[in-house]
């Protein structure tokens, strides 16, 4: 049977985890729209953070390993902090940007400092076209499909590999129940064929090299990502995504919340065309 993409259901490791937090934060967060035909999202000092560090360490990808250090990284930052400063970026005083941003830049100059991987060959997942992350069909019977963008892969000579990087910049160290390994995991086993041989998390705020973490399995992964991305797909065809603390709301979807209810500044508009608020 051949699938029409446009009317198949997407899921992400963001979208999966907003609904796991919270039936209606999903649905707020991924279906929602305004009366300007746009999602909505919130902003905050810690995804901006997150954003500015990123954008600035995952573009070295694009420049070959001979020269990708010949700019100070934090000439890059500077460039990509100018686009989540003021309230764009959830900061409600000039203290608390300060704040955000001198822990955003000691990460940057720890990479600068301590490149390693990033020093090394790299490889990049294909682009799909009109700009799509990487994706493929989770499930053609059940019309699901998986997308994700995965921040760094080394390439590995020695057996012609793949290790896994992903940058960390929030405090707490990641869950092992964390669906973010899977995802990854079948990501790379549907749209590439080298091996992946290893996976680590670099904890920016605190480490100086990457963790290493243990690979999963495809089956069990693809088990576990299928069996939410289902829960989702019946949520969606029934029309029914409710919040488990039922009128009171809680701290997933209360502040989309109060941004449907006009209790929120509206900032600007960001990626993916949404519209972006700070509560």
């Amino acid at each position: 049977m051949i699938q029409d993409k446009y009317s198949a259901l997407w899921v992400s490791h963001s979208s999966i985890g907003d609904f796991i937090k919270c039936p209606r934060a999903y649905y707020l967060h991924n279906i929602y729209r305004t009366k300007d035909n746009r999602k909505i999202n919130t902003v905050s000092p810690a995804l901006s953070l997150g954003i500015a560090v990123h954008d600035t360490l995952e573009n070295l990808a694009n420049f070959k390993t001979e020269i990708r250090f010949n700019v100070p990284l934090e000439v890059a930052f500077e460039e990509n902090w100018k686009k989540v400063s003021g309230k764009l970026g959830g900061f409600k005083s000039e203290t608390e940007e300060a704040e955000a941003k001198e822990r955003a830049r000691n990460m940057v100059l720890r990479v600068q400092k301590n490149p390693g991987p990033l020093a090394k060959l790299t490889v990049k997942l294909r682009p799909h076209a009109n700009d799509m992350p990487p994706n493929f069909y989770l499930s053609e019977a059940d019309n699901i499909i998986l997308n994700g963008k995965i921040d760094w892969l080394e390439y590995v000579p020695e057996n012609d590999s793949i290790r896994v990087i992903d940058f960390k910049t929030g405090k707490n160290e990641e869950s092992p129940d964390s669906l973010q390994l899977p995802i990854y995991a079948l990501l790379l086993h549907n749209l590439q064929k080298r091996k992946v041989s290893g996976a680590a998390y670099w904890y920016l705020d605190k480490d100086d090299k990457p963790k290493d973490v243990a690979l999963p399995e495809i089956d069990p992964a693809k088990e576990r990502v299928l069996a939410i991305a289902k829960k989702i797909k019946e949520a969606k065809e029934r029309g029914v995504f409710e919040c488990s603390r039922k009128t009171y709301g809680c701290f997933a979807c209360t502040p989309f919340e109060k941004i449907i209810k006009g209790e929120a500044e509206f900032v600007g508009i960001g990626g993916y065309n949404q519209e972006l608020y700070l509560i």
